[in-house]
């Protein structure tokens, strides 16, 4: 996939790409050329500067977390440097719409597991040891936790934003339904815009700031489907990484025999945790038991009635909150 139209408040940066070859997958299947795309905040060649990674949630990209990332924000490139990489599946790392030896439904099925090892080889590529911070939101907080697990000695600090630490079967109907319209042919894109635009986005209250007018809803709907349109972003992508969402259990790590309380009770790094008061996507009983669980971990309820958007940009006063209190756990 190209990279999408900017938009606003995203972050202009160069962007790279790192080859890793073949790779073995969870599963035992194998990726025939791996390449992860990556962006860089900051100066990593100034080893003195502690490094930060960023990870991104379904079918976003690096923009993901640009809210949080400049001076003055959370992230500031003057003080850190940001490593942000697209995830296996989004379009710009490897995916089943990209990959030359393995495309469509050949590309091999992965995990939330295998996108932490490749962000972990392309560390080694990169260079770099240790983090700072590992920091995401919805997905990306979920690989957040599961970097947490995986490498406990590895990051002195985790950010995840609404994340799960074992995937709720609601969040795993969301997903279904939505793969359901995707693949119902004609209809199925506007369909798929509302299940996830409306229905895990959103609170009916933030709907209701958003389209004040009953009758607008088919407007705002089919509005909504062309602009994603235009994003270039590619149906299967979001399925296989819906996939990998949707099987998501930081139990399942080797070690842990499938239990995920022990292995969020093994996470050593300082952890926050944020989430709203109703999220109808990832809802935040999976946020709370998580935060429960992880030895140091403070629990920091947003200010936010958007749901599932109050961990981004499009809440501008969860937002600055967000800036504000991350920069203040980071500084501790």
């Amino acid at each position: 996939m190209p990279h999408p139209p900017m938009q606003p408040g995203w972050i202009e940066s160069a962007h790279h790409e790192c080859a890793l070859g073949a790779f073995r997958l969870e599963s035992g299947e194998c990726m025939d050329e791996l390449k992860i795309s990556y962006v860089i905040h900051g100066d990593l060649a100034d080893t003195s500067r502690p490094v930060v990674l960023g990870l991104c949630a379904i079918g976003s990209t690096h923009h993901r977390l640009d809210f949080l990332i400049g001076r003055e924000r959370a992230f500031d490139p003057d003080k850190v440097t940001i490593i942000v990489a697209d995830a296996i599946g989004n379009g710009l790392s490897s995916s089943p719409s990209n990959s030359p030896k393995q495309p469509g439904r050949q590309f091999p099925r992965f995990t939330i597991r295998d996108m932490v090892e490749s962000q972990m080889a392309l560390l080694g590529h990169l260079g770099v040891h240790s983090l700072e911070c590992v920091a995401g939101a919805s997905m990306g907080g979920m690989q957040a936790l599961q970097w947490g697990v995986s490498y406990p000695r590895f990051m002195r600090s985790i950010v995840a934003l609404t994340p799960m630490a074992k995937t709720a079967p609601w969040a795993a109907a969301m997903n279904h339904a939505a793969r359901l319209c995707l693949e119902a042919g004609s209809g199925g894109a506007q369909a798929w815009t509302a299940i996830m635009h409306i229905f895990a986005m959103r609170t009916p209250e933030r709907f209701a700031r958003d389209v004040p007018d009953a009758t607008n809803v088919p407007g705002w709907i089919a509005q909504r489907a062309a602009w994603l349109s235009e994003q270039r972003g590619d149906p299967l992508d979001w399925i296989y990484q819906s996939w990998a969402y949707d099987a998501h259990d930081v139990g399942m790590t080797p070690g842990f025999d499938g239990d995920t309380e022990r292995a969020l009770q093994s996470i050593r790094a300082r952890t926050l945790i944020g989430a709203p008061g109703l999220d109808l996507y990832n809802p935040v009983e999976a946020a709370e038991f998580a935060a429960g669980m992880i030895q140091d971990c403070t629990f920091l309820r947003l200010p936010s009635t958007s749901g599932h958007l109050a961990a981004t940009d499009a809440d501008a006063h969860s937002a600055d909150f967000l800036n504000r209190e991350i920069g203040r756990f980071l500084a501790r």
